[in-house]
């Protein structure tokens, strides 16, 4: 039976963790500390369905030892630092996949692209995404779900869909590495944005143009980064961007939705126990945009709001030249 290191005992990782937990695959969840790692145990064992071979630990060693995968569930703006403290640990024959769907604010890098760069004596043929419509919540309750894997490698796609497929977490395979990350990190971008015009009660016409029009742009920068068209319009993108832009589980539409209200972003962030991704993601998009030469004027509008203290309510103002047709 496989052994899976799960990289940030986040909502996510731990999640995932218990998905495969209860296909009776060992899984080491790799803790921050070892006060977060007892914490966790704790609350394991209070919980209705206890998998015996899902363990907590705060030692890399320990959760990385003899694993044949290793799964990064941490925060994009974290995602470098972790895979440096995990790189001394990584033989080649283990596999590596992210599930975490951000771009690096600092650098607009993809988040394999940070991994490999920060485990350098790994094939990079062995790192994977993972990605798709899903909001950890319905998951964790066992509802139905589908997500995709994204590799270089069609042997070790694989192997990580047997690994996570079961009857209530379908995984198909893709190719498209570059489109299945982006989609995964812009689509929170454009989530945010639609959460902002919830708030904002505009309707779900206005919302509708809004989502459309900002996808066009997610699907310009994934081409000009050489993606896929296709995969904007499966799972890993259109599905993720439903899922994200219309749920009230969804973090970023969350963030959205509360600035629509007139809250600030800092106090909505502080007030959080999970990071949005689609904000710092919003600054990497926007830098993106701008190094491609691309006009993209709803992620600047989202990055105007989040970054430029400029008021929501102006989204309806600017928008409405966004709308209107080229004379």
């Amino acid at each position: 039976m496989s052994k899976v290191a799960v990289i940030g005992a986040t909502t996510w990782g731990n999640t995932l963790g218990r998905l495969l937990s209860s296909k009776g695959t060992t899984v080491s969840v790799w803790a921050s500390s070892e006060a977060k790692a007892q914490e966790l145990r704790r609350c394991h064992l209070l919980k209705t369905e206890s998998f015996e071979s899902l363990s907590f630990t705060s030692n890399p060693n320990e959760a990385l030892d003899l694993a044949e995968f290793v799964i990064f569930a941490v925060p994009a703006q974290r995602m470098r630092q972790n895979a440096r403290l995990a790189s001394p640990y990584l033989d080649a024959p283990m596999v590596m996949i992210s599930a975490s769907k951000g771009l690096e604010a600092e650098t607009s890098k993809r988040m394999s692209e940070v991994i490999a760069e920060e485990t350098a004596h790994m094939s990079s043929e062995r790192i994977c995404a993972l990605s798709g419509p899903n909001l950890s919540a319905e998951i964790a309750k066992g509802l139905p779900a589908t997500s995709v894997v994204a590799g270089r490698d069609i042997e070790v796609d694989g192997r990580v869909q047997r690994l996570f497929d079961s009857p209530s977490f379908s995984v198909f395979i893709s190719d498209d590495v570059v489109g299945v990350e982006i989609c995964g990190a812009l689509k929170n971008v454009i989530a945010i944005g639609a959460g902002i015009l919830d708030g904002l009660d505009l309707g779900n016409n206005a919302k509708a143009a809004f989502i459309t029009f900002g996808w066009n742009e997610v699907v310009s920068i994934g081409l000009a980064l050489g993606a896929k068209p296709r995969t904007f319009y499966g799972l890993a993108g259109l599905g993720d961007l439903i899922a994200t832009g219309n749920s009230p589980l969804s973090r970023n539409h969350y963030v959205g939705y509360e600035l629509g209200k007139g809250r600030s972003l800092a106090d909505i962030t502080v007030s959080m126990p999970h990071v949005a991704e689609g904000i710092d993601t919003a600054m990497a998009a926007q830098h993106l945009g701008i190094k491609l030469g691309l006009k993209t004027p709803i992620i600047s509008l989202v990055y105007s709001v989040l970054f430029e203290s400029m008021a929501p309510i102006e989204i309806a103002t600017r928008f409405k030249s966004v709308l209107r047709p080229e004379q």
